[in-house]
């Protein structure tokens, strides 16, 4: 008998490792502290209980990822393959009850055995497997691929460690191990029986086959071995439960007896420490050379991995390898992976022995490249040293591809060597360098930005040349999060009442948040829409209490920006006019403004020593503004350490405003903005990424909008940008930069800010001066705005109500349309043993 996934599309199947009902659960769980934990309640840790309680979910997820594996096996499916350096995931167990639809049957069965289900979700720890928006949209799509019934796998890294835990001491960043995997992960499981050998250097011989055809052979100075670990990702309450596919290094040969038995015991285990770096820590520092060769290894190692793995999987579906394009849809989720394209190449020449055209048009086929930057120096190069030295055959092939590719170059714009230097795969200045974006280009049938400016801006600038030789290959898909754990999750008071409304029909169709803008003229739910976020932030500055000592007042205005620092998100800006706010109290104790508390969190780079200084402003400046009895009592500045996906379901429901004040013109997109706007934040921003179609859908009224456009950055930079100018014409802003200057911040200390100082008043890239007023006159409206708490409530109802497009389904459905050719395929459940 066959039924399908409790919610609206059927119940969930009964069974012995399958019941849902509290009391079947509770057994469960206790059979699993004993058999898997060995352990009997009396003596049961917490982790122990979680680590059950997790073990009894996943035979649940097991059940299904069977029946998926199964179904796709039979019947002839178009998978995408998504291949991502990060897969920010967050905590799996939350998400797993959700999807499942199990979340209360668990609450009743812990409440039975006398356990707090949310104190077992708030132990768990979440994977070091990704450190921004990036490795979070990853994230967000496999959520969205499987709730939407899509075959895919998600292919990437098992970092051992991740890239950092953040601590604050002293008001400085510093790096702590982020040991993720030290109690173990109940949610993978090894599949050492599939296991493939990475080579790595050496160098290539060429030769004729028995059939006198050339080829190529490649001898490595080393070969590693490629284990996957498989974590289960299933969809919203459907059957479907797709894949995501990790890959550890481990030496294939892990131990050497004879170095042992002569004594050389550090000999003896030299290669498996080796091969283990590759996969040891997320993002190794690469500035030094060795940091580099990682990393690069990194990316080849996990691709070569999954290619491989693709290919297997192909023959073991006894499909000719001319079919690969028709059974994989592979996405280059930024340049990280973007080697596959000369990896692929190489598979099918040089082990499938394909003619080159065959394997070309294959190749091209198969991938598509998603660009996330407009940043020059983001786009990945390497020096073709370093690349040939690590990766010889590829670099031939590299070589190879560009030869004839600038050979067609040159056909369409004969005479114009200008372009061909643009659009080589090789930069010719100075030290030569393999361009990894030139070559997802070349090697991608469908190029895409991530928002519709930021794409607009992509076929302007970085990538014009490609954008005017393919047209037909550029397309806008702008990014999108999941709604289960964002809202639903993230948000549970909030996805209450918005149910209670409308039903929940939203969590996989988010435009039918529409339903709530009748809602926003109704008194009596904007007076409840008001208690929800008024408990959000209790919870808030509960955790912001515990975790740096300050106290803040959920009556207040609460004003956060949380992302990576970066000069060119301009926290800094934000610290300018905390500034000049706290110089007008203190100036005037009587002004009339709405108390604020600002806080901050995010990650810096750790040898980006600039975004590291921000971060010292931003403490210091808190310092300063908590202690000082004049401005204590209207505004307080925090920084929350170690922003993560965990503690971020703590602040985007929190919010009031959602601080997204980048550079117009430097963002791709942006995710946070989507997910505070998710929850009731109104923006405060400028008309970067996809800010602009956010202020399209919530309407220009709901959005505090300030700043140049990126046109006229562009314009303003033309003409010969004096940021000293601005400056010395402008008091307030003279005054707030001069306190830091003096060393008002940091204890006297007049030299700790001056490199920040002097790169604004020099340099200022970002053009922080020049918004400045501009952003102080947005802020006066914020705060005039937030003095109505009626007006405010509506205005946050009507942005929750207009988000719908900001959904990672809708970003998925456009793939798979317009780019994969993908199609869902329904699993159904059976009973189950």
């Amino acid at each position: 008998m066959s039924v399908h996934a409790r919610g609206e599309r059927g119940a969930v199947p009964e069974g012995v490792r399958t019941g849902v009902d509290a009391s079947a659960f509770a057994r469960a769980i206790v059979d699993n502290l004993t058999s898997v934990q060995g352990r009997f309640p009396a003596l049961a840790t917490r982790n122990d209980w979680y680590m059950a309680l997790a073990h009894t979910v996943r035979a649940r997820l097991l059940h299904r990822w069977v029946q998926t594996v199964q179904t796709y096996s039979e019947q002839d499916v178009k998978v995408v393959a998504y291949l991502s350096a990060e897969f920010l995931t967050g905590p799996h167990l939350g998400n797993n009850l959700a999807n499942l639809g199990i979340e209360a049957a668990a609450r009743q069965a812990a409440k039975e055995l006398g356990l707090d289900l949310d104190q077992l979700l708030e132990h768990e720890e979440e994977p070091g497997l990704g450190n921004g928006g990036l490795g979070r949209l990853a994230a967000c799509f496999l959520d969205s691929l499987a709730s939407l019934e899509i075959p895919a796998i998600g292919y990437g890294i098992r970092y051992e460690f991740g890239i950092f835990d953040q601590e604050i001491r002293d008001g400085c960043q510093v790096e702590v191990t982020d040991k993720w995997l030290r109690y173990g992960n109940p949610w993978e499981i090894a599949r050492p029986e599939i296991a493939y050998e990475i080579k790595l250097g050496g160098h290539t011989e060429p030769y004729h086959d028995e059939r006198g055809r050339y080829r190529v052979r490649w001898v490595p100075h080393r070969v590693v071995k490629g284990i996957p670990y498989d974590t289960p990702i299933p969809g919203y309450r459907v059957g479907t439960c797709n894949t995501l596919r990790l890959w550890r290094a481990e030496a294939c040969e892990s131990f050497d007896f004879q170095a042992f038995n002569v004594g050389d015991y550090y000999q003896a285990v030299d290669e498996k420490v080796a091969s283990e770096t590759i996969t040891k820590v997320l993002y190794p520092n690469d500035e030094p050379a060795i940091g580099k060769r990682l990393r690069l290894a990194q990316q080849y190692f996990f691709v070569s991995c999954s290619l491989r793995d693709m290919l297997r999987i192909l023959d073991t579906l006894e499909a000719p390898v001319e079919r690969f394009p028709e059974k994989f849809a592979v996405q280059l989720n930024d340049t990280h992976p973007s080697i596959g394209v000369a990896e692929l190449m190489r598979l099918l020449v040089d082990e499938r022995l394909l003619e080159w055209e065959r394997a070309w048009e294959i190749t091209q086929r198969t991938f598509g490249y998603t660009n996330h930057t407009l940043l020059p120096e983001a786009l990945e190069t390497w020096p073709s040293s370093l690349f040939g030295s690590l990766l010889p055959r590829h670099l031939e092939i590299v070589y190879e591809i560009n030869r004839r590719f600038l050979g067609d170059v040159r056909r369409r714009y004969p005479d114009d060597e200008a372009r061909v230097a643009r659009l080589s795969l090789i930069d010719e200045h100075g030290e030569k360098r393999v361009r990894m974006a030139h070559l997802a280009c070349v090697g991608s049938h469908a190029i895409n930005g991530v928002a519709a400016l930021h794409t607009e801006l992509l076929q302007q600038s970085v990538l014009r040349d490609f954008a005017e030789l393919w047209p037909e290959r550029f397309s806008n898909k702008t990014n999108g999060v999941t709604p289960r754990r964002f809202l639903a999750l993230a948000n549970p008071e909030l996805r209450a009442l918005i149910t209670e409304q409308i039903g929940d029909g939203w969590v996989t169709q988010l435009d039918r948040l529409r339903g709530l803008e009748p809602l926003a003229e109704d008194d009596a739910f904007r007076r409840r829409w008001r208690e929800v976020k008024r408990r959000n932030k209790e919870r808030l500055a509960a955790y912001v209490a515990s975790e740096t000592g300050i106290e803040i007042d959920p009556d207040w205005l609460f004003d956060i920006q949380v992302k990576r620092i970066h000069e060119y998100k301009r926290q800094h800006l934000n610290v300018l006019h905390i500034v000049t706010l706290y110089h007008r109290l203190k100036e005037n104790p009587g002004l009339d403004v709405p108390p604020r508390a600002f806080l901050f969190g995010g990650k810096a780079a750790p040898g980006y020593v600039m975004a590291k200084l921000i971060i010292k402003l931003i403490n210091a400046v808190a310092e300063v503004v908590n202690h000082d009895p004049d401005v204590n009592r209207r505004m307080k500045v925090a920084f929350i350490p170690n922003f993560c996906v965990k503690n971020a379901r703590l602040v985007y429901p929190a919010a009031d405003l959602s601080e997204q004040i980048s550079t117009a013109g430097k963002e791709a997109s942006g995710t946070g903005n989507m997910k505070f706007a998710m929850n009731g934040a109104l923006t405060i921003g400028t008309l970067d990424g996809a800010n602009v179609e956010i202020r399209e859908e919530v309407g220009a009224e709901n959005f505090f909008l300030f700043g140049l456009t990126a046109d006229e950055v562009q314009t303003t930079k033309a003409r010969g940008y004096r940021p000293r100018d601005v400056y010395q014409s402008n008091s307030q802003l003279k005054e707030a930069l001069d306190l830091v200057a003096a060393g008002h911040f940091s204890r006297g200390d007049h030299d700790l800010f001056a490199p920040l100082v002097a790169a604004l008043l020099d340099r200022d890239e970002y053009l922080l001066l020049a918004d400045y007023q501009s952003y102080l006159d947005c802020q006066e409206r914020v705060s005039r705005a937030y003095s109505d708490a009626d007006g405010w409530a509506r205005m946050s109802i009507l942005n929750v109500a207009r988000v719908g497009k900001f959904s990672s389904d809708r970003a998925i459905r456009e793939y798979c349309e317009e780019v994969w050719n993908a199609s869902p395929v329904r699993v159904a459940l059976d009973d189950g043993p």
